[in-house]
């Protein structure tokens, strides 16, 4: 049945029976999980006991690792993630004479535990709807601008309050269905996360970009992690004298595995999905996504190639270099699968049905009439501007920019903004702010090479040459007009006469006055501040776009509710979030059908003895042996390395635990497989499947393979 008759259906039978009726598909805030009616879906624990407003519940012991998620395995703050989710911590710990990246990290002990740099974990606490309080700082009559800084400004007030009740509470303020609801969510902040076990990278990455995103995935994608927090249980910095933080809940490991149709659950914190966008807004972000991969592209050849003969280099570069490529292959699929799958063809049908139905009553027409026209309107305005706002991104953006010229704006931007009373001040530079910034300066040495950053800062200005004019930073403008060769000059004066290279320097430098960091005629430092003169005047203007667009969508996702009587789940924005499905293989074309598991077996079958097909020795000899102990699959006759459900996931959403009817942890959500990327944009649900590590293999690995045979006992196993 095509997606949009099933949406249809369940529109008729909300109307007929009054009530909602919630699908399958969606990434569901706890208060929501009421109305799923999980009982008779296949849950078989007290729906009640998954969340509890005082902090107890079940959903409490999965925490936000900012981009990724992890979950509680013990009583002494034990934490079990994704490889790839804590592979920063990995890089950042590795050198050429310490490659944890390529061999594995194993701590014997807690005393051997080591930082988990730039790592936090946030405990959920509890949430609460303030849409309330929100919008009635709006006023009738303001200019989207005006309405955009009187919301900034309930948000702050509303964060500050409650953060004020504890000094390791972190706050969030996040808003649903494009404005229609604002929930302020509180969090439990642990800042001294360590390293407890990362397997080698022919275990935790194996068959790296290759397999990523594919299925059949024979991957043990997983580490350990310990959260420590002060002895009075406080969030704070990494210290010797910290002590293990002991949670409210943890999860129970399951040894019983999973069987095809068994009914599991996910929870956790998905980064950011586009399922409301309209027509038009799909078109365009599609040939923005063509962009984007191209980008990519060029990107990760620059980087390989850098350090092509020098391994410290690949090593810095590694975690830069995987993101890259994971964003690329997810962007290729989703172009891929939204073609194959014709879900414009989908979505306009879909626009067809809704416009029958606001013009069949006067009331919705008056309310919602021509809102599709006008959000495609708008798009095209909006598209025009942020193609501009990007190319000052890819220069210096955290994660797409030149290192020290991000480092000069950071500094920059953190001295003008510490001028203004907190309240005043731009979202991520308030006082909270500080401690993530003062982490970035710190940690930024780990990941970039000088004269690679030099070299990367050259690459990006020459093939802005290709762009047109008036994409170009005024600032560097003049030296564009010259050339590459004035380019290279440019460059190397900028690289010669810089402080920044030294990091305690630049830590030292968010000390100073905006004017005295201008007055040491640092040039990268002056670069950045006449970056900023240029995207200052760009941050209005877009915050100016974003709220005309939110008003827009409001009025979207408002007759969206109004026409599945409430039963639709808001996109998914790194809130937490649960979803639910059954063990399912798929038949994603002609004469392919896959079943939900694979095994080690298919990992000795893909053995080429080179990364990333390269299974190590002591592996091959466990399963000569068929030393599986207790991991062994009672019906498979092996041990499970991955399995599918049909629970929605996205990005962020890594690392989720993946739970029986019971509430027992069975394994650990890593990926998507390929067809279902486009599930970020529309599920197809005879495609949608995602792919996890079973617990037991990561065990399995933990005690026969690693010997960490004290894990096993913290477990409870």
């Amino acid at each position: 049945m095509k997606y949009w008759k099933i949406f249809l259906l369940i529109i008729t039978v909300t109307l007929v029976s009054g009530n909602p009726v919630f699908p399958d598909e969606g990434m569901w805030l706890p208060h929501q999980m009421k109305a799923l009616n999980l009982e008779a879906r296949g849950l078989k624990m007290n729906p009640d006991d998954l969340f509890k407003k005082d902090g107890a519940g079940l959903m409490s012991a999965v925490v936000d690792l900012g981009g990724g998620t992890a979950s509680f395995v013990s009583p002494q703050g034990l934490l079990l993630t994704n490889h790839h989710v804590a592979f920063g911590a990995i890089q950042r710990a590795s050198d050429k004479d310490h490659d944890y990246i390529e061999n594995g990290f194993l701590a014997k002990d807690m005393k051997e535990e080591i930082p988990a740099a730039g790592y936090n974990a946030d405990v959920l606490l509890g949430y609460e709807d303030v849409t309330r309080e929100i919008l009635k700082a709006v006023k009738p009559g303001m200019t989207p601008l005006q309405k955009y800084y009187a919301i900034d400004k309930a948000k702050k007030q509303l964060i500050e309050k409650e953060e004020r009740k504890a000094k390791d509470r972190r706050c969030e303020l996040q808003d649903m269905y494009n404005g229609n609801q604002y929930y302020l969510f509180k969090f439990k902040r642990l800042r001294d996360l360590r390293l407890v076990y990362a397997p080698p990278q022919c275990i935790g990455n194996y068959g790296g970009e290759v397999d990523n995103w594919m299925w059949p995935r024979h991957t043990c994608d997983f580490s350990y992690l310990r959260a420590y927090v002060s002895k009075d249980n406080m969030g704070a910095e990494y210290s010797a004298d910290n002590v293990p933080y002991k949670p409210t809940a943890y999860l129970k490991i399951s040894l019983d595995g999973v069987k095809e149709g068994d009914f599991t659950f996910v929870m956790g914190y998905p980064g950011s999905t586009s399922r409301n966008y309209t027509v038009s807004e799909l078109l365009d972000d599609m040939t923005n996504t063509k962009e984007r991969i191209q980008l990519f592209k060029n990107h990760i050849d620059f980087f390989e190639n850098a350090g092509k003969d020098n391994r410290e280099i690949q090593i810095k570069y590694a975690n830069r270099v995987k993101g890259l490529n994971n964003n690329m292959k997810n962007s290729e699929g989703k172009l891929e699968g939204l073609e194959k799958a014709a879900v414009i063809a989908k979505k306009q049908a879909f626009e067809e049905k809704f416009n029958q139905w606001v013009n069949s009553d006067p009331v919705k027409a008056k309310k919602y009439g021509g809102i599709l026209k006008k959000i495609e309107d708008f798009t095209k305005v909006k598209s025009d501007f942020m193609r501009k706002y990007n190319y000052f991104g890819n220069l210096t953006g955290f994660r797409t920019g030149v290192a020290l010229l991000q480092q000069a704006y950071t500094i920059y931007r953190t001295t003008v903004e510490s001028q203004k009373p907190d309240m005043e001040r731009e979202p991520f530079f308030q006082q909270r702010d500080m401690p993530d910034i003062e982490n970035r300066i710190k940690l930024a040495e780990r990941g970039y090479d000088l004269g690679v950053d030099k070299a990367f800062f050259k690459y990006l200005l020459k093939k802005l040459l290709e762009s047109p004019a008036d994409m170009h930073p005024t600032a560097i403008k003049p030296v564009l007009e010259k050339g590459p060769e004035a380019i290279d000059k440019y460059i190397d004066n900028l690289y010669a006469n810089t402080i920044l290279a030294d990091p305690e320097k630049r830590l030292s430098l968010l000390k100073l006055t905006p004017t005295a960091l201008l007055k040491l005629n640092d040039p990268i430092i002056a670069l950045a501040a006449d970056i900023e003169k240029e995207l200052k005047v760009m941050r209005e203007k877009r915050k100016d776009l974003d709220q005309q667009q939110e008003d827009l969508k409001k009025i979207y996702l408002e007759a969206l509710l109004d026409m599945y009587k409430g039963a639709i789940a808001p996109d998914a924005n790194s809130t937490i979030r649960f979803t639910y499905g059954p063990v399912e293989g798929y038949n994603p074309r002609d004469a392919v059908v896959y079943s939900p598991f694979t095994t080690l077996k298919g990992v000795m079958e893909k053995d080429q003895g080179q990364f990333p097909f390269c299974v190590p020795a002591k592996l091959k000899e466990l399963y000569n042996a068929r030393d599986f102990g207790r991991y062994e699959d009672k019906d498979l006759k092996d041990v499970v390395a991955c399995f599918l459900n049909t629970a929605n996931v996205t990005g962020g959403n890594s690392g989720s635990p993946v739970l029986n009817a019971h509430g027992e942890q069975v394994g650990i959500v890593f990926d998507m497989t390929y067809e279902s990327v486009i599930g970020d944009y529309y599920i197809i649900p005879e495609l949608q499947r995602t792919i996890h590590v079973d617990v037991r293999y990561v065990l399995f690995i933990t005690e026969k393979f690693s010997g960490a045979q004290y894990l096993i006992k913290e477990m409870g196993l």
